[in-house]
């Protein structure tokens, strides 16, 4: 019996990254992690564990936190993508101004994506509670335990940018 062979094939994929469009040459189930750090040198995006639960490489997609580490780039053609270098280019978003005045971070490596975990929560929930933040931000992995201060950061944002801070 003859064994067959697969050759994978490089296709040109368009995406929509922070506002601007780009035209990659990568294998259609590329991470969309890979392609944001390698192909457009997006590294705000990290890197955790590559199986989506660690919450270190999420990015919003159409308005929703997706995990990029497994989301093939061919699955988010025509979508609008926001990574953490598009929240603001000043780090002028609330929530940047909010871990800043908190003091959130400790060794730092998870705040984008906690960052972007949270701005996905208040483009759907202006005012959350403790709760509702804690819900919403469960599957975000802080090894440094600054909890406390992500939900502290989070209140403070609402209350600066007068809820939805966008």
């Amino acid at each position: 019996m003859a064994e067959q062979t697969t050759k994978a094939v490089v296709k040109t994929i368009i995406l929509k990254v922070n506002g601007a469009v780009h035209n990659v040459n990568v294998l259609p189930d590329t991470p969309l992690l890979w392609v944001l750090r390698d192909n457009l040198g997006l590294t705000g995006t990290k890197f955790g564990c590559g199986m989506a639960l660690c919450g270190a490489c999420t990015v919003i997609i159409d308005g929703r936190a997706t995990r990029s580490c497994i989301t093939p780039v061919s699955s988010v053609v025509g979508k609008e993508i926001t990574t953490i270098e598009g929240l603001s280019p000043d780090n002028s978003h609330p929530l940047q101004k909010a871990w800043i005045e908190v003091d959130v971070p400790q060794c730092g490596y998870c705040q984008s994506g906690q960052i972007m975990q949270a701005a996905a929560l208040l483009m759907q929930n202006a005012y959350p509670t403790d709760a509702d933040i804690d819900a919403a931000m469960a599957g975000n992995i802080c090894r440094c335990g600054t909890y406390q201060r992500i939900r502290k950061a989070i209140h403070e944002a609402t209350e600066t940018a007068g809820g939805a801070a966008e």
